[in-house]
Order: structure tokens, then sequence, then C-alpha cells
């Protein structure tokens, strides 16, 4: 596949041959920084699949499913009620029944009114060992703010799933009521990187409940056989990581000719925009995809308050025109792809468990790019005009459909929450020079916290009542939580009197 760099062409001349030889060294120091900063080694001899949409992905899935032997290995943010996560929910039983090992978690906040009692009950009766990520408890206040954003599958150590979609209806579609399909992207892969998957399931497992013994899966066996000769990386992050973070700016930084991104929350952090913004002015090719369909219509106008110092820069900004687009992918010089749960912003890259593959393969690399044409001709661009306002020329003029609720909204939400305060927390400290679409970030700003004034000053209790509660309440989570740290400690004391 040939590269372009500005307007030279890399390909076979002698003299190109000879630049790419000399860049093998700067190539294994790249290796090796990515290693280090995603905390996940290059495994290679693998076999991987890109699959678009749940029209590809759950079939894949449930094909691995039936043909399960030993164990099953399920992770979703969210799994719906519906008739999608009623047939997931029929094979998984089955599977159970038959005498197959069958372990599913799924996010609290994920399934708060998506799925009842009653839905993962049934599974429990029927052998599937359930667990649930990070309910609320008494003695952790904060503690909802983690959540198991994770989408994954793997079945017996030979095949494995890493993707972006959750389990619903939505990612499916109704057509007798016009509703189109959510936008995702997934992985399937065999070899030597199913047990590197294999290994971030049984780590939430671990952090949730009793571990996995290693006898019952193949992580101590040799490793599978070779299938194919993809490289990836399986990058499993946790809570204050932040792995993903530096391997994307990295990937940022070295970019050399084209960076493609596609991202259904996005809220970049100033230091990754800023790394966009400089690769861009290098002449790199940088795009961002996101949604244009959203549930909460406020979030939008957020959400494009931060384009404009990425268009000012030089990255090119589209929204997508269909339903929700829904998938967390990137593409770089025709070499590096990712495909996972992962989504750019600081509740993804600090505050969630994610799952991604990092694939290094010009083959594959080729077909993430052509994908991403295909995507962009269903996408209109964000451009500045003569007077530095955003608009999308050519804009369907059709009813822009709404993307129904299928969990991301808190996600999106959350991103939202994000760049209103860091426009704020700017303005108290006079840290940077503002954008004009950022005006009604400081309007709104204002009016919340004028309001809250006016609340306060006359009904004091307002606020005063509920700080007493919140005081209340983390006292005496931090109280019992030392009181049981100390009562560890009197037992670890006595454990080591008895062993002299």
């Amino acid at each position: 596949m040939k590269q372009r760099r500005g307007h030279e062409t890399i390909g076979a001349t002698a003299a190109s041959r000879q630049e790419l030889a000399g860049m093998e060294p700067l190539r294994a120091l790249a290796d090796q920084a990515f290693s280090r900063a995603a905390g996940a080694p290059l495994i290679a001899g693998n076999q991987v699949r890109l699959l678009k949409d749940a029209r590809e992905n759950y079939p894949a899935w449930l094909d691995a499913i039936h043909a399960a032997k030993r164990h099953i290995h399920f992770e979703s943010y969210i799994i719906h009620e519906d008739d999608a996560g009623q047939e997931f929910a029929d094979a998984l039983i089955q599977k159970a029944r038959e005498g197959v090992r069958v372990r599913l978690i799924y996010d609290w906040l994920g399934g708060l009114g998506n799925a009842s009692r009653r839905f993962w009950n049934r599974m429990r009766a029927a052998g599937v060992e359930v667990r649930c990520y990070n309910p609320p408890h008494f003695d952790s206040p904060l503690g909802w703010l983690s959540r198991d954003h994770r989408k994954m599958l793997a079945v017996d150590g030979r095949i494995g799933f890493i993707t972006g979609l959750c389990v619903g209806r939505m990612w499916v579609g109704d057509p007798a009521k016009k509703l189109e399909p959510w936008r995702d992207t997934g992985i399937e892969v065999t070899g030597p990187a199913v047990a590197d998957i294999e290994r971030a399931f049984t780590q939430v497992w671990a952090l949730i409940g009793s571990a996995i013994f290693p006898e019952e899966l193949t992580l101590d066996e040799p490793a599978p056989a070779p299938t194919g000769n993809v490289k990836l990386r399986v990058v499993a992050t946790l809570p204050a990581m932040a792995g993903l973070l530096r391997f994307d700016q990295m990937v940022a930084a070295l970019a050399r000719e084209r960076l493609w991104l596609t991202d259904a929350y996005f809220a970049g952090t100033t230091i990754y925009v800023q790394a966009l913004r400089a690769a861009a002015m290098d002449h790199v090719d940088v795009r961002l995809l996101v949604p244009s369909a959203t549930d909460i219509p406020i979030v939008k106008a957020l959400s494009r308050a931060g384009y404009q110092p990425l268009l000012e820069a030089g990255v090119r900004v589209f929204e997508w025109n269909g339903t929700m687009l829904h998938a967390k992918t990137a593409v770089a010089d025709g070499r590096w792809a990712r495909v996972g749960s992962t989504n750019l912003n600081i509740a993804s890259w600090l505050g969630n468990c994610e799952l991604d593959a990092v694939i290094e393969d010009e083959h594959f690399a080729g077909e993430m790019e052509e994908m991403y044409l295909q995507d962009l001709a269903n996408s209109t661009e964000i451009v500045l005009d003569e007077k530095h306002k955003m608009r999308a020329p050519g804009r369907p003029r059709r009813p822009r459909p709404v993307a129904t609720g299928g969990g991301g909204s808190a996600g999106r939400a959350a991103a939202g929450a994000i760049r209103i305060s860091n426009s704020i927390g700017a303005a108290f400290i006079n840290r940077r020079i503002f954008e004009p679409a950022e005006a009604h970030l400081m309007f709104l700003g204002g009016t919340i916290l004028l309001a809250l004034a006016i609340l306060s000053a006359f009904f004091p209790r307002f606020l005063a009542y509920p700080a007493v509660l919140l005081s209340l309440w983390f006292s005496i989570a931090l109280l019992d939580r030392g009181l049981k740290l100390w009562r560890e400690r009197r037992l670890l004391r006595k454990s080591r009197d008895a062993a002299k």
C-alpha cells in the first residue's frame, strides 16, 4: 500500500527503500515506547477480522457462543432487556445448561433502567455466573464515578472479540419505525492475543469477587498457535491508569501523514487537543468524525464548542448523518489502527475500565481507512466561514433522526459537563484565550451560578441541608473504611505473632 508524505510518494524507488531501512531502528524504538505507554506488549501471529455494525458483530458473537466447549467470558457495559438482549441471554443459558462455564459482567450504571433483576436472575438460575460492576456502596460515596465500559467476548481461549457495541435493539435498528441501526465497529481475533483478551476479563472479574483459578482457563497452557501474521496489543485499562491516553498522544505526535479518528463522545483534554492541533499544523491530515444525532439536544451544542480550536488549526471535523455514531476507532499512516471501547474524553481515559485493540498491520489499516471514507460519504463537514463561525454546508434537509436511548447519553452528558467545567475553570483563572464558540458556555455557567446564589440568599437551607448530609455520609464512610482497615491490621498482626 503506497503512502504519501506531503507531495512525495513512498513507493518502490531505491531512495525510498534506503529511507525505510533507516527508519527501522526508529520503528523499534517507537514499538518500545508504545508498549511502555499502553502497558501492553505487541503480540504477533494473529488473525483479525473487521466487523461493521450489529449485522456483522452479533452473528459472529452468537456463532462463537454456540460453538463453546469449555467457557464463555462476556463483558458488556449495557445489555438491554429487549429482543437483542433476550437472544444473547437465551444463548448463554443454553450453553450453561450444557455444562459450559459461562461468566458475565455488566456495569451497574449501564444496566440501570435497561435490564431488570428478573432478567439477571433468570440467567443465574440457569447456571450463568453473573457479576455486577460497582453497584452503589454506602462506604464509597464517589464509587459510582468508576464504570466498567468494556465490551468484549472470549470463548475457550480460541476466539475473542473487542468492540464498541453493547447489546440492544438500537444497534440492530427498527425498519418498522424507520430507525436506522447505530453505526459501530468491532473486531474478531484468533491467535496468541486471545490469551490477553481472556486475561483482561479475569482482571475485572477478580476486582468484583473471587478470582478465576488459572487451571480453569488456558492462561497457563502454551499460547494458542499462530493463525495469521497480524501484530496487535490488547490495551486493558483500569481507572487512573491513563494507558490509552498516553498511547493516543504518542500516535498524534508520531503520525506523519494521516490520523483519522472516530468518536462517539468527544471531549478531548487540552493536552490531547493540542496534540491534534500540532499534528494538523505540521501538515498531517487529521480528521475527526463524531455523531450529529443525540437524545440530549443541549449536549450537541456543548460538543460543538470544542470544534473551533481544532478547525482553526486545520483539523477537519465531520458529523455523521445517521441515527447515532457509537464507534471508537483510529487509524494512522496506513499502519496503526485502534478499535475498542475508549472514547476520547477524561471519563474513558481516567475513570473507567476500558478495552481496546491496537493493530499494527498495513492490510487491516487499509480496511479501516476504506471504511472511514465510506463513513465520510454519509457525513457533513463542519467548516468555518469568513467570520470564523461554524456551519455545516449541504446538511441534509430531511429531519434529523434522534438517537434512541442506549445508555450512551450518560457518557455524552459527562463529556459535555467536562467541557463546561474546563471552560468555566479557565475563565476563573484567566489561563487561556477563549474561542467565540464558548460564549454560550460562559452564559450557561454564569446563569447556573447566579440561580444558585439567589436560591442560597433567599433559602439558605437549600444548600445547607445537602451539604450537611453529604458531609455526614462522607465522614461515616471514611470512619467505616478506617475501622475495617484497622481490623485487618490487627488480624494480620495476630497471624504474624502466631507464625512466630
